[in-house]
């Protein structure tokens, strides 16, 4: 909340007054038109259209018009502008929602002003009347820090009353300066506060500012009294900006992106003016601050021509540059369900992507959301939202190339919070959110792209909570709000039939991120938290009044107990961590509830339903396992065989999140809260009521303790032998591999203690395996691994070749972002973070025939794929693609000796004839002993050893280096010999 914001008092009679006025005054902004005419073409809401063109506009004062209309009791109007000649202002087609009262448009933004100098609020006077001592005050305010194009002042003499919200508007004096003369009769002085006329407010920190009569400057919070007008050695800026060149525009399906090279200009180039011509609305003016122009929504099979204009803060505008066309194609067909690929997941490599930090393929989808500015992402013109499902699509290739055949993604439902980027505050779980999709890049789209390139979809789940809002389709709070001088900047207004989807833009406030649906300064019917709307006695760190109500939480009675928790959790290793509120961002579900469970069960059956081929269970530690085991497993079972087949249904893939940020095998001793633990089914039977359960579970478990849990040997060979694994009291979720994790500050240390989990595991060959990722680095570190590349070629080593499944944080096949903090929400840039933006290394055309195989690169992703540590992936992944043991095999180190990381694996499967048997040694030498004789092949360097006496020696290969001796059986078993070509660490 360090948005500006003021703390002024506006009257009750005004206020009541703008709440009940039924008529707009609407300013529209001229100076960049240069039209000969100008009509208001408009409907109330819920009212029809005039006759086109509309109502003509009168003059109102210097580069300006406008036009009052009766709205007959509607609260606002749909609007666009047209000059009666056919050139039309319809705010990029989607038309300009605007309210009642003084508004202006101005270039496409949206504000509540009057330009013209009256008193936009239409309350009564804030002073005496003119003329009786004639003080009066004139005020410059400086917009180069906050940016502002619109600035109202909103005063009260000394002694006198304020203006009405938002105030008077203020005009351009010069550069960086706007300015306003006011009356203050007898007064001699006056308080202020300024606005943007669309809610964001400087205060002064709470304080107003206090000016004099005569001449003021304010400027970064820092008043000057009896100033020097700043502009007065001004010269009068007459310049236009420099023509825009190099525009360019590529159609794809119904949408044109047009691109150009910036405009320079004396003064600074404010925004750009697109005139579009082409099908039948025809001619169109369309405004950016941008350099890109994404059009959506034309006609099919049309020619559009665009010609763009570059403005500047004074109004000036240039030439238009030289024409750009382009034609559009077929409006793309809807995508056609998919199919789960339902192969065995522990052939597939993982590759796992902040999808909206990954790689950006429509930027009309972009949105930063409401911490965009004080994030300092705005800064970096790197909105939160970026990377989207069609960058994904374009970039297969690249994640083909690496040698990846499977992609986890973070969650794709809607989302709502100020900082929601990365897909953990879900908001509606039955809706795929719009700031990831385009127009023939639907999520659908996405699964079935991956799927004809043999890369499975693995989708981010959260089961445990909902956002702060709730869920919507089963409970939104509705928090206590009010549109005072303190907080009208941060609730917005209702708009009946205006929909939040993350996406669409209020075109009142100019906002993605609409709240006005979610709080009431009424009591709502049915209200049950506490104390209402009366204050708590606390401030904000504005200093504003907080008020009971006014942001959702656990304990104030918001939410239902039914839906939610009630409680904030205490303990981390206590019961509570799994029935309690994990943050105030993150609401929890009541788990054992059979409405929550069937909310959840029905958005994900629709998921399963599209084709994707597992999901990963976000914070599933914080829900009871009684409650996995008896509900959510076998649902995500049941519905997968019903749509795939039990074959297929075999193949999806479900790994949590069991998040035991520690060292050792058990969480601080506690069972309930360890990974391994989640894969296993129930030992006894619990009461049918599923709360009950839950308590008498973790009782029961946690009595048994550490000594008593089941082991298995799932994992492991019988001698040098494979056996059939025995998956009886699997309980159908694997696990990210926690301890490997928090331990490869050392591969040796990830190692040692991997196995050393191993037999408390159902399966471990199933185990999810990773360095770092969005979240933490090794040993619960807060920034991105730091060990350097020979340390990450050593890791890559053991973890393509050792039991589990391989996965990479996107860009740490280049180290991108090492060291940096891995998340620090909007407190800090995202490009300076782990979760910066990846796509400056994917500029470019890549393509991949097979996995970890290019075939052709150009640009930035050419770069990215030459350097030594993807080399070293590509080829590690043919190695582990080319032999089974590696990829489904059990383990030994029985007869390995060398004291480094060595071990032998084997896969047998009957049905398809397949025997594999492989000897590794990771970066240290090994020597095995009792291993079977015959003749044995290494896949890196081709060396040929024939064992006699069951004794094969490794030397030390050396730090991210390996051997894979595999025994050579001969037919479709024989050892394939040298795998690749060699590289800056397997050789």
């Amino acid at each position: 909340m360090s948005l500006l914001t003021a703390t002024q008092t506006a009257t009750p009679a005004a206020a009541a007054a703008a709440t009940g006025e039924s008529t707009a005054t609407v300013f529209y902004y001229t100076k960049t038109r240069s039209w000969s005419s100008y009509y208001l073409h408009y409907a109330p809401n819920g009212g029809a259209w005039t006759n086109v063109p509309g109502v003509t506009m009168e003059a109102a004062c210097t580069d300006w018009v406008k036009k009052t209309v009766d709205l007959n009791g509607a609260n606002g109007l749909q609007a666009t502008f047209n000059n009666g000649s056919g050139t039309w202002d319809n705010n990029g087609g989607r038309n300009y929602d605007l309210g009642t009262g003084t508004i202006t448009v101005k270039d496409g933004v949206i504000a509540h002003s009057d330009p013209c100098g009256g008193d936009s609020g239409g309350g009564p006077s804030p002073s005496p009347s003119p003329g009786q001592d004639g003080n009066s005050a004139t005020v410059f305010y400086s917009t180069t820090s906050v940016g502002w194009r619109t600035v109202n002042l909103h005063y009260a003499p000394n002694g006198g009353a304020w203006t009405a919200v938002p105030g008077v508007g203020m005009e351009a004096a010069c550069p960086g300066w706007v300015r306003k003369t006011v009356d203050l009769g007898k007064a001699t002085g006056l308080a202020a506060t300024f606005n943007n006329g669309n809610g964001v407010w400087d205060n002064n920190n709470g304080n107003n500012y206090a000016l004099p009569t005569g001449v003021s400057t304010v400027q970064d919070r820092k008043v000057t009294q009896n100033a020097k007008d700043p502009c007065a050695a001004v010269v009068p800026d007459t310049t236009a900006p420099t023509v825009p060149t190099s525009v360019k525009a590529s159609a794809t399906d119904t949408s044109i992106v047009l691109t150009w090279e910036p405009s320079t200009d004396d003064t600074g180039v404010t925004g750009y003016q697109v005139t579009r011509t082409g099908g039948s609305r025809g001619t169109v003016v369309l405004d950016t601050a941008s350099t890109v122009y994404a059009d959506s929504g034309l006609e099919e099979k049309t020619a559009y021509t665009y010609t763009v204009r570059a403005l500047d803060a004074a109004g000036n505008i240039s030439a238009a540059s030289a024409p750009a066309t382009a034609t559009t194609g077929s409006k793309p067909p809807a995508a056609k369900p998919g199919e789960m690929i339902g192969t065995d997941p522990r052939k597939d490599p993982i590759y796992f992507v902040l999808t909206a930090r990954f790689y950006d393929g429509d930027s009309s989808n972009n949105r930063g959301g409401n911490q965009h500015v004080a994030s300092g992402n705005a800064a970096n013109n790197d909105p939160m939202f970026r990377g989207d499902f069609k960058g994904l699509v374009q970039k297969l290739d690249y994640v083909k190339g690496l040698g990846f055949s499977a992609i986890w993604i973070t969650p794709v439902v809607l989302n709502r919070s100020d900082y929601d980027f990365h897909g953990y505050h879900g908001w509606d779980f039955y809706r795929v959110d719009p700031r990831l999709e385009s127009a023939g890049a639907s999520y659908q789209d996405l699964i079935n792209a991956a799927h004809a390139k043999g890369i499975k979809i693995y989708q981010d789940v959260v089961y445990n909570h909902s956002s702060r809002w709730g869920a919507k389709g089963l409970f939104v709070p509705t928090v206590y709000g009010v549109r005072d001088s303190q907080w009208s900047w941060y609730y917005d207004e209702k708009q009946p039939g205006f929909e939040y989807d993350g996406l669409t833009i209020d075109p009142r406030t100019g906002k993605s991120y609409y709240n006005g649906d979610l709080w009431s300064t009424a009591e709502p019917t049915g209200n049950t938290c506490l104390n209402w709307g009366k204050p708590t006695g606390q401030r904000s760190p504005e200093g504003y009044t907080l008020y009971n109500c006014q942001w959702p939480n656990p304990t104030s009675g918001m939410f239902p107990a039914a839906y939610y928790h009630q409680c904030w959790i205490g303990n981390w290793e206590g019961e509570d961590s799994r029935s309690c509120w994990l943050a105030d961002d993150l609401a929890d579900f009541n788990t054992e509830n059979a409405t929550v469970q069937n909310y959840l069960i029905g958005a994900y059956d629709k998921y399963i339903d599209m084709g994707v081929d597992g999901f990963r269970v976000d914070t599933a530690v914080h829900i009871p396992r009684v409650t996995w085991n008896r509900r959510f497993l076998p649902a995500i079972q049941q519905r997968v065989t019903q749509d795939w087949g039990a074959e297929k249904a075999a193949g999806f893939f479900v790994f949590g999140e069991v998040g035991a940020f520690v060292n050792d095998k058990w969480n601080r001793g506690s069972v309930n809260h360890s990974a391994q633990f989640y894969t296993w089914k129930e030992r006894r039977e619990y009461s049918a009521d599923d709360t009950r359960a839950a308590l008498d579970q973790y009782t029961y478990e946690e009595q048994l303790g550490t000594g008593n849990q089941p082991t298995s040997t799932n994992a492991f060979l019988n001698g040098n032998s494979y056996h059939a694994p025995d998956h009886s009291m699997f309980s159908g979720m694997n696990i990210i591999d926690m301890r490997m994790h928090m331990n490869f500050g050392d591969a040796h240390n990830a190692f040692n203690n991997g196995k050393d989990s191993d037999d408390s595991t159902n399966d471990a060959t199933y185990n999810v395996v990773y360095v770092d990722s969005h979240d933490y680095g090794p040993n619960k570190s807060s920034v991105r691994y730091t060990g350097g590349q020979d340390a990450w070629a050593e890791n890559m080593a053991l973890m393509w070749t050792f039991r589990g499944i391989p996965t990479l944080y996107y860009g740490s096949e280049i180290q991108f972002q090492a060291g940096r903090t891995i998340d620090c929400g909007p407190s800090c840039p995202l490009a300076t973070t782990g979760r910066a933006y990846y796509g400056d290394h994917l500029e470019g055309t890549v393509t991949a025939s097979d996995f970890s195989t290019v075939d052709s690169a150009t640009g930035a992703v050419a770069t990215t794929l030459a350097q030594p540590l993807v080399k070293h992936l590509q080829r590690l992944g043919r190695i582990r693609r080319a032999i089974p043991a590696l990829q489904m095999g059990q383990y030994s180190t029985e007869g390995v000796s060398g004291g480094g990381m060595a071990f032998k694996r084997r896969y047998t499967d009957a049905a398809t004839g397949v025997d594999s048997f492989a000897l590794v040694a990771v970066t240290d030498g090994a020597t095995f002993t009792g291993i079977p004789s015959g003749t044995y092949k290494d896949a890196v360097t081709g060396d040929v050893r024939t064992v006699t006496d069951g004794t094969l020696a490794i030397a030390a290969p050396g730090k991210g280096n390996l051997r894979v001796y595999v025994l050579d059986l001969g037919g479709r078993n024989a050892a394939p010999g040298k795998i690749g070509t060699d590289g800056p660490y397997l050789r």
